[in-house]
């Protein structure tokens, strides 16, 4: 769904997110939470820098901060800095060109999908994810997706009765 520079990028801002008021952040520091590699890191932030989304101070206590609240900053924004939305530049059914003027049969319905999959991104906000928002669905665990183990033909009769 993202990509890793956007992936880490999303990563970064909720490691500076937590220390929101804390002061600057070294890039060592934020590297060393997300598992990313630090001078690939270091261009992402820099990045956000530009984008207005941390600010950077040099020196032996710069670092990075956020520039935009927690609770104002969605994820959508950090994340169109790397991946931005994309439009559908060819038609689904590859029937010639297809856009709001000149929709295909899928059109309308592919357009409502594409949006309702970026809106919880335009709504959720870093500080939503920080503070675990119940109303949001939670993310699966491991063992509620591990697929059921399959039954032993050696000790299961059933296993073995379908199995002939």
């Amino acid at each position: 769904m993202l990509s890793l520079t956007a992936d880490y990028a999303l990563r970064a801002t909720l490691v500076l997110a937590r220390r929101h008021g804390e002061g600057p952040v070294r890039v060592e520091r934020i590297a060393a939470a997300t598992g990313a590699p630090r001078n690939y890191l270091s261009k992402t932030l820099h990045a956000l820098t530009k984008a207005g989304i941390v600010t950077s101070a040099r020196g032996p206590a710069g670092g990075f901060t956020l520039a935009v609240a927690p609770d104002a900053l969605t994820l959508a924004r950090v994340i169109d800095c790397f991946d931005g939305p994309r439009v559908q530049s060819r038609c689904l059914l590859g029937t010639g060109p297809c856009d709001a003027a000149r929709p295909c049969a899928a059109h309308h319905r592919w357009t409502a999908i594409a949006h309702a999959r970026r809106a919880p991104l335009t709504t959720t906000t870093v500080a939503d994810l920080l503070a675990g928002d119940a109303s949001l669905p939670a993310a699966p665990d491991d063992a509620s997706t591990a697929a059921a183990p399959s039954p032993d033909v050696r000790t299961d009769p059933r296993a073995a009765a379908s199995a002939a």
